[in-house]
C-alpha cells in the first residue's frame, strides 16, 4: 500500500495552554488540544453554522527547539499544525477505548490569545522535525493516555 498517505493540516485555536513533559529518552513531549470547525446545515433552521471539532496535537522536540518555540502557545491562540494521524486503542475497566489525535511535524502560531500583549509577544518560526529522526513508539503514548 505505498500509495496510501497519512498527512493531515489543521488550522483552529488552543483549546488548553500547551503542556511540556520529558520523555525516558531526554525529548520533550508538548501537548495541547485544538477546536477546528466543521460547517453544517441546521436541519431545523436551514442555516449553516460551525461545528466545533476537538482535537487533541503532540509534538516532539530536543530542548533547543522547545526554547525557541514555546511563545504565544496559550489557551484562546490560532495555529496552523500539520502531522499526521495517530490511532491510539487501550482497556479500561474492561471497556475498550480509542481516540485519534494528530503528532505534528510543524506547528505556527497565527495569531496570539487575546490576552498578550503587543509588546510580550515574539512570534516563532515553524521547526519541522525531519520525518524519521524521532521514533514514535507505543510507550511513549501509553504512559500518557488519560484515562
Amino acid at each position: 500500500m505505498a500509495d496510501c498517505m497519512n498527512d493531515v493540516t489543521i488550522s483552529g485555536n488552543l483549546t488548553r495552554d500547551a503542556e511540556t513533559k520529558k520523555t525516558s529518552s531526554g525529548l520533550n513531549v508538548i501537548r495541547f488540544g485544538m477546536a477546528v470547525n466543521d460547517r453544517r446545515k441546521n436541519q431545523q433552521t436551514g442555516e449553516w453554522e460551525d461545528v466545533p471539532n476537538y482535537i487533541d496535537v503532540t509534538r516532539f522536540m530536543s530542548d533547543g527547539q522547545l526554547n525557541a518555540f514555546f511563545r504565544g502557545w496559550d489557551k484562546g491562540a490560532r495555529a496552523v499544525v500539520h502531522g499526521k494521524l495517530h490511532y491510539s486503542s487501550w482497556e479500561k475497566d474492561g471497556q475498550k477505548r480509542s481516540k485519534v489525535d494528530v503528532v505534528a511535524d510543524t506547528v505556527e502560531i497565527v495569531s496570539r490569545a487575546k490576552q498578550e500583549t503587543e509588546a510580550s509577544y515574539v512570534p516563532s518560526a515553524p521547526s519541522p522535525i525531519p520525518v524519521g529522526a524521532i521514533p514514535v513508539t507505543g510507550d511513549v503514548y501509553d504512559e500518557d493516555i488519560p484515562f
